[in-house]
């Protein structure tokens, strides 16, 4: 059976809730990615930061705000302020299936993955794309030697 382990992503970006909402932004940025997982000094998973998160708390374009008003604006802002802490989890055992159905359902875009309250990964849409992707190649190799196989 196909479990969270298999599919999750291992090498963790992830910031502390003491870090400040501009190191957020500058880090989804770098890294293109639009889940931050925050952790406590232990590395104990403590929230997550979405892209939509920060786009919630940031000052509106309307304001005509300059770009360095809104940096020293967001290095004002502790994550702990703008995390979300009621996040779905996942254990490195739970059934990739399982995990699938509530990305779908709960229309979550990621699922951060814990065990014994420490941060060991996180499973996005993106890593079931990616699945969907190589299962398509897969199929379609399998019917291209199959269809060779038939052939006189």
């Amino acid at each position: 059976m196909l479990t969270t382990r298999h599919l999750m992503t291992e090498d963790l970006i992830a910031l502390r809730e003491t870090d400040s909402l501009l190191s957020a932004k500058r880090t989804m940025d770098e890294a293109r990615i639009r889940h931050l997982p925050i952790i406590d000094e232990n590395g104990a998973f403590v929230g997550l930061l979405t892209h939509r998160d920060m786009l919630a708390a940031s000052v509106s374009r309307l304001a005509e705000i300059d770009d360095e008003t809104q940096e020293e604006i967001y290095a004002g802002i502790p994550l702990k302020e703008v995390m979300r802490t009621d996040v779905a989890m996942a254990s490195p055992e739970l059934p990739l299936r399982q995990a699938a159905e509530i990305l779908l359902t709960q229309k979550y875009g990621c699922l951060p993955v814990v065990a014994g309250g420490k941060l060991v990964g996180i499973l996005t849409s993106s890593d079931f794309i990616r699945l969907s992707l190589e299962l398509m190649d897969a199929l379609e190799a399998s019917e291209t030697a199959t269809e060779e196989d038939l052939e006189p």
